[in-house]
């Protein structure tokens, strides 16, 4: 017997928006699962550039790399397991390499860009312009 429902597969439980997002590198939700470590962004907007703050607790910034090309900018890195002494009990973390495209609204000036890393959060701040090229930004710790 039907149930009265009309079948939508945008929400019958499989993550289809998460699936398609990821695939055209879209930031409207939080970020998708990569290599089992989902990289969650926040990017605004101010006058002259974009910034964007990513969360990626346990990683060294030597283990981050960062490049910028027109109007995206791609984040790999990799989170390395801590040595356990005893055994697991739970485990909620995830552990290995990541990668991460946020496109943006424009493009940028890969030239002026800058990143910082500080307590588990990656901030990034791309200065908007024309005719940008490629390159990779290194990134200082605390």
């Amino acid at each position: 017997m039907a149930s009265g429902r009309s079948f939508d597969p945008w929400s019958e439980g499989f993550p289809w928006r998460e699936v398609m997002e990821h695939v055209l590198g879209t930031t409207s939700r939080p970020g998708p699962m990569v290599a089992g470590i989902g990289v969650p962004v926040d990017v605004a907007e101010v006058e002259d550039a974009y910034i964007i703050y990513a969360v990626i607790p346990g990683v060294e910034p030597q283990a981050l790399d960062l490049q910028v090309e027109d109007d995206r900018i791609v984040l790999r890195g990799e989170v390395r397991e801590p040595a356990l002494e005893g055994q697991w009990v739970s485990r909620e973390r995830r552990f290995g390499r990541f990668q991460r495209t946020v496109v943006l609204p424009g493009p940028i000036d890969p030239e002026h860009a800058e990143a910082h890393y500080q307590h588990g959060v990656l901030v990034i701040r791309l200065p908007k312009a024309t005719g940008a090229r490629a390159r990779r930004i290194p990134v200082r710790g605390a």
